[in-house]
């Protein structure tokens, strides 16, 4: 019970794991552009077909995406500041180190899957045909903003002021997420892939930190 948050983050990382091979090899049909090939084929075009494409959404998802980046550079500042002031990289805040390690999985995630492509968009951007499983948007934003909440939690202390950052952040990851799913520019299974990914490495990220707290 005590490390149920982690060994819930590693079920749901073995869940991708399976997602995944079976997306693969499950309903695989050519219905992408430029005949490429979806797992899941019934499933990805039918909710395609209810959604449409909506570049608008697509462009102020994209740029909002910027957001996470902005959080990531925010916490690393922070880090940095404390290992000059502390003197010692290992005096830094154990959270702020484990987040730094956390980060650096998360675009060597990114990085794996845009070399070993398992789905490719179901519309071209400028033309040019891009990989999008797992959706690195909802990965990066699921995995950036829920660590943020963990952060400002710690060290917020108005209850009042920390329940508004709370629920703009859990805002702004739920109209990322649907943002993504309804401009039509990912397949449903990249959505479920990256919620399932983004979803275990959090769940582990928060039993680590609350267990160096014990």
């Amino acid at each position: 019970m005590k490390r149920k948050s982690f060994y819930a983050g590693l079920g749901l990382l073995v869940l991708f794991i399976i997602w995944t091979v079976v997306l693969l090899f499950v309903d695989v049909e050519v219905i992408g552009p430029q005949g490429s090939s979806v797992g899941f084929a019934l499933l990805n075009k039918t909710v395609h077909n209810i959604t449409g494409v909506h570049m608008s959404l697509y462009t102020i998802t994209d740029w909002l995406g910027l957001v996470p980046f902005c959080f990531i550079m925010g916490f690393g500042i922070l880090g940095l500041c404390e290992w000059i002031k502390r003197k010692s990289l290992f005096k830094v805040d154990f959270s702020i180190l484990v987040l730094g390690g956390f980060y650096i999985i998360v675009m060597a995630v990114y990085a794996f899957f845009e070399m070993f492509v398992v789905n490719y968009r179901p519309v071209l951007i400028n033309g040019v045909l891009e990989a999008s499983y797992p959706s690195s948007t909802t990965m990066l934003v699921m995995c950036v903003m829920p660590t943020a909440i963990m952060q400002f939690n710690s060290r917020i202390k108005n209850s009042r002021f920390k329940k508004f950052i709370n629920i703009f952040i859990i805002a702004f990851i739920a109209f990322m997420v649907m943002g993504r799913l309804v401009s039509g520019v990912h397949w449903f299974s990249d959505i479920i892939g990256g919620a399932l990914l983004s979803s275990g490495l959090v769940m582990i990220y928060r039993d680590i930190i609350r267990w160096e707290s014990r």
